[in-house]
Order: C-alpha cells, then structure tokens, then sequence
C-alpha cells in the first residue's frame, strides 16, 4: 500500500510538470489584459460588471480604440496572477475570451552599428534564425590565409588552429581573406561596434594553408583538413579553389566527412560552367555566389559542382553592393571593407551549417539535406546557377527544429509560466496545488481510517473514485491549447464536486454537485456490483474529502455565499458523504 501510495503522489507530481505545459502559443511578456465581451451581452450589464472588477481589483478598464466600440474590446492594466484570476471569475460568462495582451516586437536585430550595411544577412532571413540558434557549442574550422583577432573579433570564440604555410601553432592572417571569412562566420555581435556575424556564438579554428599572396599547396589544404576532423571541428569552409583534381584531397575530403564533419567549399570566380575543386568533390557543399538583387553574381561559376547559392556581393559600384566584414589591409591594420567573391558565400553557408547543427541535428548528411531543402528554389534555372536555390537561414533552422522540445524551450516555459519561482507551488499558481494535494490525501486517509473497521482489499476502482471524487485531473484545469475550447480539459481535469464550475462558468461551487446527491446515485446505481461499488465508496470518500477541504480554505457556494452558510453547507455534506460511504463499506461484509 505504501509503495502505491508514493507512486500515486510520483505520478501527480509528473502530470502537473508534463500536463501542464503550454506550449509556444503562451508564452510572451505583457502588461495589459484583453476583455472581449460578447456582442448579446447588454451595454448596461458589461457597465455593471466594468465598475465590479475596478472596485475589486483597483484597475480601470478601457476600451482599446474607438473601433472597438462594436466589438466590445476592453483592455485593464495587468500582470499574471490578475489573468488568473479573472479567468476564474463570473467574466467569463460574458466574454468570449479573456487573454493577456502580448507585446510583439520587431525580430531581433544586432546593436552592432555597421550591421545596416550588411544586406546580406537580411537576405538569408538571419534574424528570423537567431531566435532559435545562434551556434552556440559549434566549431568552424576556417582553412583559409589565417585569421587575426581585429576588434570585432575580441568577443568571438577561437579553438587552437595550426599555420601550415610556415609550420607553426600561430595561424595570423597576413591577407586579410581568412579574417574577412571568419567575420562572416562568427564576427563579435551585439558588443555595439562594427558588424555582426551569422553563427555567432560559433567558435573559429584557424587553419592558415594560403600564404600572404593568397596560394597554397594542395598538401598543405589536405592536412588542414584532416587537422580540422581530428580536432573537433563540426564544419569546414574552404573559401579557396583552382582547376586540378586531387587524390590526397580526396582522401582527406572523405575522412573528414566520415568523422561527422560538414565540408563547405567556394564554387569559383572565373563564370565558368562548372565550379572548380575542392568544390567539385563529393561530400563537399559547392557555394555559387548572388549579387543584392538576388541573381548569380557576374563573377560565379556555375552548372556541375554547385549545391546552393549565397550572397558573395558585386562591388562594380562601390562597396555598397559586397560583403562588408572587420578584416586588415595590407599593412595588417584593422579596417572594415567590402569583399566580392564565391570566398564570400561560402562562409554564409558554413555559418548557417552551424546554426543548423547548434539546433540539434547531428548527421552531416542530414545538415546538408536540411541547408538544401530549406533553400528558396528558382524555378527557371536551365545553366544551374543556383543549385538547390537561394540560402535561407531563417527556413534551415526552423525546418532543423521542427518537431523539437529542446531544453532551451522547456527552460522557458518554466520561466515565463513562473514554474522557477519557489512562490508559484505555494499561492495556488499550479490550480491550487496545495489544496489539490490535501484533498487527495484527505481522501486516502478516510479511507485507511475507514479500513479499520470493515477491512477492504485496495483496488484500481476504489483510488479512482477517491481521485474522482476529491481532486479530479486538477493538472489539466491549467492546460491552455492555442485556438481548442477550454471546457474539455475544464471537465477532465474537475472534481465531481467542481464540474458545476464547468457548467455554469464560475468559481462558486453549485449545491446540487458540491452534496452528497451525486456519491447517493453512484452508491444506489453501482451497490450490486462486485468491483464497481468500490469506486462508488472511493467517490464518497473522495467528495467528504474534497468538500471538508473547501470548507476551511475558501468555502464558496452558488446562492450561499462564502461565510458560515456555506461553510455549514459542505461540512454537513462531508459527513454525509462518509457516512454513506461507510454504510456501503458495512454492508460489503468481507473481511480480507
């Protein structure tokens, strides 16, 4: 009995954390209440209850504009625990939905002040993709002329890299071109200078293979990747490439992909009809380049070897039209500039790689799939300029999260719905836990007690009944369903005591279900059979319960009032319902 008893108390506890979730429709931060009255309702009668809720809570409702007049629009200054407990008051019966009125914004944008500039990124819908993933956890490994920690480097996060080209731990850029890539990457954001960068909590893994003239071996590229997979790296961006295929990159091509890492690869700026290498390998997603407007970029190969397409800038017009991102000049001083180039694309595709693997998704086979179909297609592309279609970071990481629950979204909803404050499970925030509980264990106690004198065996049917009858599903009084009717999980989740709350749409308890009429009919209709009038018992129990609770916590009865008339009400109740229950145990006459 022990051992069931503790279990039941584990599954409650269970059900109101997983029942009770609410899911993305309910969250949100506000400050006002929406009342939308119902259109039969008289104007004098929504008056009178107007002045009601300004006497009782202090708050002065309005209406919302002077178009809401016909609908009945009012909106009251207030918090949480005021939506809750107009939810539970006599307004409901008048309105057709009581709701906060939730603050939108506009999507999150960088406070970096150059981050206007950056076309690009508005392209690819990055802001949209920053409210899931920001590619926190995920390595980038940038194979590239190195990377030098300009300003707006200062708050981005590097692993240790390697200096192929000269053979040592260091790998500064002396170009200028892998500092520019890494920005597009993973430049410092929101610290309030410069611009921003896609996978920004991304850390940056330095591999310098191209010297300060911008060429570099094939061997040395080989064992930068390699390097890369052997170090952690989650994705690798080669924004280089020439003509000449390779076995040896080949080889480190397919070890790094069979390690778990993502390959991305610049298609080439020489508008051929085919994208050079290491783009042209299997295993490694080739980048075409776009200019602002949207179209492959004058410069961009295309045809065979291109898997999607990125912006990559056109500065024929100034540096308006490229890539703007924190680099050095030649003299290795920090400079913002705007580059050009398939280099420039492919880094958005590894960044957006990033965000897509930050959200969860592991298998590179999957990364790719997930940055291909989420892609905007163009219809009409006979020379395959595009690939699988235009980058879209904001599709990518919604279609990599669709179907999730992540830790992140149920930390905040147990932030938003006040789960972590210690208050909440003591002020009745989860449906009056602490009520619900005592009505629960009322119920097991009058049981056992009443064990003692006509011992009984435990059954499945007598817990329902106590369940039934003292506190019902209370967890899913509190489960809120964007756009479904409340009523059902209002029935599910009451006690026989509170379902006339559900009929009559208020928080008073009404006579004819808070008595012992229903636990009589149940004892009556159920007394001749063998297992079933042990749940009428349990209801009996469950009901005395329940109603001697109410009683000496907020005794509320329809036509009674709230003071001693129906605190009078349902003690007599309670000890009516136990005695029934008693008699019926009685007449049992088995002794187990």
């Amino acid at each position: 009995m022990r051992k069931f008893f503790l279990l039941s108390l584990f599954i409650v506890g269970v059900a109101v954390a997983l029942f009770n979730f609410k899911g993305l429709a309910n969250q949100g931060s506000f400050n006002q209440i929406v009342l939308d009255f119902r259109e039969d309702i008289p104007a004098s009668q929504i008056e009178t209850q107007l002045s009601q809720l300004s006497q009782q809570y202090g708050v002065t409702p309005q209406l919302n504009s002077e178009f809401s007049v016909s609908d009945n629009v009012y909106i009251v200054k207030g918090n949480k625990q005021l939506l809750k407990a107009l939810k539970k008051s006599d307004l409901r019966q008048s309105t057709e939905f009581i709701e906060p009125d939730y603050i939108y914004s506009v999507l999150e944008i960088p406070n970096d002040p150059m981050y206007h500039q950056q076309w690009n990124f508005r392209s690819i819908n990055i802001e949209k993709a920053w409210e899931e993933s920001k590619g926190n956890g995920v390595t980038v490994a940038v194979i590239d002329t190195g990377v030098t920690p300009v300003a707006d480097l200062k708050d981005t996060n590097f692993t240790p890299g390697y200096d192929f080209v000269n053979d040592k731990t260091e790998a500064a850029d002396d170009n200028g071109h892998g500092t520019h890539v890494a920005g597009t990457i993973a430049q410092s954001t929101n610290n309030e200078y410069g611009v921003a960068g896609i996978a920004y909590q991304a850390s940056i893994m330095p591999l310098k293979v191209l010297a300060s003239s911008g060429g570099g071996t094939i061997a040395d590229i080989a064992e930068a990747i390699k390097f890369a997979a052997d170090n952690g790296a989650d994705i690798i961006n080669m924004s280089l490439g020439g003509p000449g295929e390779s076995q040896l990159m080949q080889e480190a091509i397919d070890y790094a992909h069979s390690k778990g890492v993502v390959i991305i690869a610049a298609a080439g700026n020489s508008a051929d009809s085919s994208a050079g290498y290491p783009a042209r390998y299997p295993n490694v997603v080739g980048v075409a380049a776009l200019d602002a407007s949207g179209q492959k970029a004058f410069y961009s190969n295309f045809g065979a070897g291109v898997d999607i397409s990125a912006p990559g800038g056109d500065t024929t017009n100034g540096e308006v039209g490229g890539i703007l991102q924190n680099t050095i000049d030649e003299q290795g001083n920090s400079i913002f500039a705007a580059y050009q180039g398939t280099s420039m694309a492919a880094p958005h595709v590894a960044g957006v790689a990033a965000l897509i693997k930050a959200a969860g998704v592991q298998e590179p086979e999957e990364i790719v799939r997930i940055l291909k179909q989420s892609a905007r297609t163009v219809a009409d592309d006979p020379l395959n300029h595009f690939g699988a279609g235009q980058l879209d970071a904001a599709a990518a990481v919604q279609l990599a999260t669709k179907g999730q629950i992540t830790f992140r979204d149920f930390f905040r909803w147990l932030r938003d719905n006040g789960y972590l404050n210690p208050r909440f499970w003591i002020d009745g925030g989860a449906v009056a836990l602490l009520p619900k509980l005592a009505m629960v264990l009322g119920s097991y106690m009058l049981a056992w007690f009443l064990r003692n004198y006509f011992p009984f065996a435990w059954s499945w049917s007598l817990s329902s009944g106590l369940v039934a009858g003292s506190s019902g599903l209370f967890f899913l009084r509190g489960l809120y369903i964007f756009d479904l009717p409340q009523w059902p999980f209002r029935a599910m989740g009451s006690s026989i005591p509170e379902l006339g709350n559900v009929v009559q749409g208020s928080s008073a308890l009404n006579p004819l279900f808070a008595s012992a009429l229903i636990p009589v009919g149940l004892v009556l209709l159920l007394l001749g059979h063998k297992s079933l009038k042990w749940f009428a018992i349990g209801t009996s129990l469950g009901v005395a319960s329940c109603l001697a609770v109410t009683a000496l916590i907020s005794p509320n009865v329809w036509l009674l009032g709230g003071g001693f008339v129906a605190q009078g009400f349902l003690v007599i109740n309670a000890l009516l319902c136990f005695g029934l229950a008693k008699l019926a145990a009685k007449s049992e006459g088995v002794v187990v």
